[in-house]
């Protein structure tokens, strides 16, 4: 599975931005599907993750109200809307897929849950 993120960029404190992440391959072979963000000199963390044949989705509480996963199975893409942008969520965001549908969403916040990973985008926010 071949993923290819878009739609980052320089952005002002309070303005919204979408992140999309198009999934090609073997993108039948998909079970979840997520997105992380890593910030110069700190972890990769997770923000948000889908389920590719469900409506399931489980948020990191810093962004939770804030940014929404959707998915289009037609078009095999994730999307993230980001709203209320702070500057503390500038960082490289990445999206993440995997063949497994976890039962436990909780299993969808580590990075090791995932095999397939995007080249990421740059999401920067003044203040």
């Amino acid at each position: 599975v071949q993923l290819q993120a878009s739609g980052g960029g320089l952005v002002q404190a309070g303005d919204s931005l979408t992140l999309s992440c198009a999934a090609a391959g073997r993108s039948s072979g998909v079970g979840v599907m997520g997105w992380f963000r890593q910030a110069p000199g700190k972890e990769r963390e997770f923000v948000a993750a889908i389920k590719w044949d469900l409506l399931n989705t489980v948020y990191a509480d810093y962004v939770k109200g804030r940014f929404t996963i959707s998915k289009d199975n037609a078009k095999k893409e994730v999307y993230l809307q980001m709203n209320s942008l702070k500057p503390e969520d500038t960082a490289v965001y990445y999206c993440a897929a995997d063949a497994t549908s976890y039962t436990d969403m909780n299993y969808l916040r580590s990075v090791r849950s995932y095999d397939y990973w995007g080249q990421g985008t740059q999401v920067t926010v003044s203040s």
